[in-house]
């Protein structure tokens, strides 16, 4: 049986050995193949994001700490980490897992994500807000290499 189907939420990659991680990432890329095969999608986008995704949830604490994506289809690692590994067939169908990152499908979603360029704005909004709150959560955002210069 694969790492894959054992990792159920982000908890199940926090209790994965290091050693496990590789692994783990190598499984993420083939279900991402596979998927993006089957029914289309950003497949590039998302495999570059995997180690950094694994990484993520290993040191913080999603839905309690907001993962804040700037693009949301470098995010299928994401969400294969956070319960919607079944329902991936139904990427870009109608009624089926969005492709981009939305919050009324998931609370591991912070914030719904698609090419907008906002997630280092957005995080520290978050952060600010938290910080009000006293809540003792962080807020991070996953921004790629042309972000910046766009937002």
């Amino acid at each position: 049986m694969s790492l894959l189907e054992h990792v159920l939420s982000p908890r199940d990659v926090r209790a994965l050995p290091e050693h496990d991680l590789a692994k783990l990432c190598a499984e993420l890329r083939e279900e991402i193949i596979s998927i993006c095969g089957r029914v289309g999608g950003h497949l590039g986008a998302s495999l570059g994001a995997v180690e950094l995704i694994v990484a993520l949830h290993r040191v913080f604490h999603a839905p309690e700490d907001d993962l804040v994506f700037d693009v949301g289809h470098q995010a299928y690692a994401h969400k294969l980490l956070t319960g919607r590994a079944p329902r991936m067939g139904t990427l870009r169908q109608e009624g089926g897992v969005a492709p981009f990152l939305d919050p009324r499908e998931s609370p591991f979603d912070a914030f719904p994500a698609g090419h907008a360029c906002t997630a280092v704005s957005v995080a520290l909004g978050m952060a600010r807000a938290h910080r009000c709150g006293r809540w003792r959560s962080s807020a991070t955002a996953r921004s790629p290499e042309g972000s910046p210069s766009r937002g």
